[in-house]
């Protein structure tokens, strides 16, 4: 996973969107798994990461429709797109301008719960925004790209095309440039009790490699976006964001990066999405002092967490290396696997787990909802889990806007790959999980409850110095020029 030396805030894209409405592209591909039996796994710990747990699973408090609802500002992609020389989003280094139009396709036969879409660029501009950040892009265009004299320098504040459809000019390769993150949507609707409804725009997810993100089609999301006008509350950045332009791009204040101290539990603060995964939540246990951990991933087959596939618990130590010199405020450590458990709920992989011939627990001995231990056959070779192993991971803490701790680890990479090096040690951050108990006394288990849950459509940043706010304004119909 490659680090580079400039975070980005996405802001300002104006896109036109076309609906392709063949009724039979937006039926929603029936799930291609068999039906699970009808149990899930619940892990009791503390009420409040029991509490944390049942809110990911209220299938009613959130709606989504296929297609999506595009119309309005989001606050995390328009395509005004900043750019910054540090991770906190302080010092603008050029921001970019992206005008097109996007094309709506059908419900995904992939990634359940998402549109699938096609996006073409028309116009993309840049300002820059220092004399430094002037000197340092010079070297990376040729003068005749943007329209410079011989001799001719960029000057800050000024307006300069990349890229224009209708000319054939394209000056948008050295920047490493892609949208095609618009390439798969999902809007979700959150009902609250006391509050009007909030949307959230899922953009899909960017490639961890960054040769290979103007080729990638996304398969999982990113953080999703706040609608600027229903969004959460309290929001600090949506109104800076949404009142920035490319002249004047959003200064954010600081993050609240507190001493890492994993002591205790942590939670999943949403039904996360990763590619090749499909879904799935995160529960970990952390003892300081004996420098143990314990974790449980929880997968599922849709959007809302609702449909369970299979549960791994994984556990071992852990060593703190030092500062990361890379990532501002994170710190390195080393992971040691030792120990994993599975529990498979999905019928198609029952069927495969037991004619594995032992590279995956006892073959022919998996039943749905029971753990097996797979530590004595090294692992799930079906699941691609090797026991033992090193994992070389990236940590951060931070405190949110309530004053809860937030636990932010490193990125997976795209291409599924195990951060098995130094070398591979991400430079990115998952979804941050929250502190649901400080305690350590009370060990997880598990037990089994009836899941009488059905699929329901209707239910339902980033990497370092290429992290994300964005601001959509989705205009139907109308192309808006410069």
């Amino acid at each position: 996973m490659e680090s580079h030396l400039l975070k980005t805030v996405r802001i300002v894209l104006f896109i036109p969107v076309v609906c392709v409405m063949p009724s039979k592209l937006w039926e929603v591909p029936s799930a291609p798994l068999a039906q699970h039996a009808n149990l899930s796994t619940r892990l009791f710990w503390e009420p409040k990461c029991q509490a944390h747990l049942r809110q990911l699973q209220m299938e009613g408090r959130i709606t989504a429709m296929v297609p999506p609802k595009l119309e309005g500002h989001w606050v995390s992609s328009r395509a005004l797109q900043h750019y910054y020389s540090e991770s906190e989003c302080q010092i603008p280094t050029y921001s970019l301008m992206i005008k097109g139009k996007l094309r709506l396709r059908q419900a995904s036969w992939i990634t359940p719960g998402a549109t699938e879409a096609e996006h073409q660029l028309h116009k993309v501009g840049i300002v820059i925004h220092s004399q430094k950040a002037a000197h340092h892009l010079a070297t990376r265009f040729q003068s005749s790209c943007l329209g410079l004299k011989a001799e001719g320098h960029l000057v800050p504040r000024r307006f300069y095309e990349l890229f224009n459809a209708k000319a054939d000019k394209d000056c948008l390769g050295v920047l490493g440039f892609s949208m095609m993150e618009l390439e798969l949507l999902r809007v979700e609707t959150h009902h609250h009790t006391h509050s009007r409804p909030a949307q959230e725009l899922f953009l899909g997810d960017i490639h961890t490699d960054w040769e290979e993100r103007v080729h990638h089609r996304p398969t999982s999301y990113q953080d999703p976006l706040q609608n600027a006008m229903h969004h959460i509350h309290p929001c600090p950045v949506c109104g800076l964001v949404y009142r920035a332009s490319e002249q004047h791009p959003p200064i954010l204040p600081p993050s609240r990066i507190i001493p890492l101290k994993l002591h205790g539990n942590w939670v999943s603060q949403r039904c996360e999405s990763h590619p090749a995964l499909l879904f799935l939540t995160r529960l970990f246990r952390f003892n300081e002092e004996q420098r143990t951990w314990e974790g449980t991933y929880q997968h599922y087959s849709d959007p809302l967490c609702l449909q369970p596939s299979f549960t791994l618990s994984a556990s071992g130590h852990f060593i703190k290396v030092g500062q990361s010199f890379k990532v501002r405020g994170a710190t390195e450590l080393i992971f040691k696997v030792t120990r994993a458990k599975l529990t498979v709920f999905d019928r198609a992989l029952l069927r495969e787990l037991n004619s594995s011939d032992g590279r995956c627990g006892g073959a022919g001995h998996w039943v749905a909802g029971i753990e097996q231990d797979i530590t004595w056959t090294n692992g799930c070779e079906a699941l691609g889990i090797r026991l033992p192993h090193k994992e070389y991971e990236l940590f951060k803490m931070e405190l949110d806007y309530k004053g809860r701790s937030l636990l932010f680890n490193g990125e997976r990479a795209t291409d599924g790959s195990s951060p098995d090096g130094a070398a591979k040690r991400a430079t990115s951050f998952q979804v941050p999980m929250v502190q649901c108990n400080t305690s350590v006394g009370v060990k997880p288990h598990h037990s089994a409850y009836k899941d009488h849950s059905t699929p329901s459509e209707k239910s339902s940043a980033d990497a370092l110095y290429s992290s994300l706010i964005l601001l959509v304004a989705l205009n139907v119909w109308n192309i808006l020029k410069y």
